[in-house]
């Protein structure tokens, strides 16, 4: 916030404003939230296209639902930072396309699924070492807020939330919170085991996309018995409709590998977690089948397709009804405040609500046997002085050596190779893949990543 006022109403700035799904949620939470009325909202976005709907969409929307909030529309990033309360990104640089070509690529050089995915790093949209233009997307943000509204607080949307989060915060001074929703994903082990979610307490901490589960409380009773009997004696029932039946692609958090990744590590793994994994899970499709059911899980080449034919469609149900004027958008988006924690997290900062938040953040002491500067996906107290971090419980020492570090390792690798550039890093980067055949491989499959026309700028970095 800005210092030496009392702010009723702020100023957010969203980075990537045409993801219109998410832009859409952003502004009914917002319209639904009391403390946050009056407020200006500034849509930025390079795809004038996507700018001008999202930016049609929230006008309507409010007039629906009465509610008193502003907008703004630029393709100018420094005109959407300037004077910003908040700035939240949420911005892909090159979009799926993208980075789906690299992945054509990788695997016509037998890289499956790519050279992003790696031990503990399964996540089809979470680009770190091929992440070039992402890493400098964030930083031009971070930067530009450090030069404009240096008392603005970034809320980091996109990914990669654990390599963002750590890069930003190591890099700039500005105050940065990482977010993401996979958390949630323990409102579902509560459901399948028959207990209410509303009387389920639960922590759960690692890295972004690698949280295990350190507390599991049922009406204050430690709930981890009724899941072990669960696994026992209704794990192979579940699993037979499960396989007939399955939800989506992404309906996978009770699925065999998570119930795996439990017995051998010791915690259970929540939300994106379970889609990461070493190659055990995720060698080849038929594996995939084995652990996540009949779509391979949602970042096999047939989950991810569904996912990407998913988002098609519900953007072109979208983009049909911002244009046909005669029906409500509250048809298309309901005025039910979502479970993303970004305008919650807005709201406490404001107005000083204090309210419980899983966050990404530097540890900075919280989880044992993790550095300082690294950040960490933790619980979190937050209101008008910013971030509480509390204390947690143990990581044990099986989830330490062999989820836990092996991911940093590759963070670390990330960044640097980000931050330094140069070929051997890319080289260092390959040659321990499981993937791997021959030294020949690697450098061919960096030359072919390398050649593409979008890569020009990145190739010179890795020179």
């Amino acid at each position: 916030m800005r210092e030496g006022k009392i702010l009723t109403k702020v100023r957010i700035g969203v980075i990537g404003a045409g993801s219109i799904a998410w832009s859409a949620t952003l502004i009914r939470d917002l319209s639904l939230t009391k403390g946050l009325q009056g407020s200006t909202v500034v849509f930025m976005d390079i795809n004038r296209e996507r700018l001008n709907l999202i930016y049609r969409f929230a006008r309507r929307y409010v007039s629906e639902v009465k509610a008193d909030l502003k907008f703004e529309k630029t393709t100018d990033l420094r005109e959407a930072v300037r004077d910003a309360d908040f700035v939240i990104n949420t911005a892909m640089a090159g979009g799926h396309y993208y980075y789906e070509k690299m992945r054509e690529v990788s695997e016509q050089h037998g890289y499956y699924r790519g050279i992003n995915s790696v031990e503990w790093n399964m996540v089809s949209d979470y680009h770190t070492i091929w992440g070039y233009y992402q890493f400098k997307l964030m930083m031009d943000v971070a930067k530009t807020i450090e030069d404009l509204s240096p008392n603005a607080w970034l809320l980091l949307l996109a990914n990669p939330v654990f390599e963002g989060t750590t890069l930003l915060s190591r890099e700039t001074k500005i105050k940065v919170i990482g977010l993401c929703h996979g958390h949630l994903g323990y409102q579902e082990i509560a459901e399948v085991l028959g207990l209410n979610p509303e009387n389920v307490e639960f922590e759960a901490i690692g890295f972004n996309h690698t949280i295990w589960m350190t507390k599991f409380l049922h009406d204050g009773e430690d709930a981890y018995p009724l899941l072990d009997e669960w696994i026992e004696k209704k794990a192979e029932k579940y699993w037979r409709r499960w396989r007939r039946k399955q939800k989506s692609p992404f309906d996978i958090q009770m699925s065999p590998a998570a119930i795996d990744m439990y017995k051998r590590y010791g915690l259970f793994p929540v939300g994106d977690s379970v889609r990461s994994g070493t190659w055990k899970y995720h060698w080849n499709l038929r594996t995939k089948k084995k652990w996540f059911g009949p779509s391979g899980g949602p970042d096999s080449e047939i989950g991810w397709k569904i996912y990407l034919e998913n988002h098609e469609k519900w953007l072109n149900r979208a983009i049909k009804a911002i244009n046909d004027t005669e029906t409500p958008l509250t048809e298309l988006l309901p005025p039910k405040i979502s479970q993303e924690s970004v305008v919650p997290i807005i709201n406490s900062i404001v107005n000083d609500e204090r309210g419980l938040y899983q966050v990404n953040v530097l540890n900075q002491g919280v989880i044992n046997g993790i550095p300082d500067n690294v950040a960490v996906e933790i619980p979190a107290e937050i209101d008008g002085k910013g971030v509480h971090r509390i204390p947690v419980k143990e990581l044990p020492s099986r989830v330490l050596k062999y989820v836990i570090y092996p991911r940093m390792i590759r963070m670390e690798w990330a960044l640097e190779a980000f931050l330094e550039g140069g070929r051997d890093l890319l080289f260092d980067w390959l040659i321990v893949d499981a993937r791997t055949k021959s030294t020949r491989q690697v450098e061919e499959t960096i030359d072919a990543i390398l050649s593409l026309p979008e890569n020009k700028e990145m190739a010179k970095h890795f020179s």
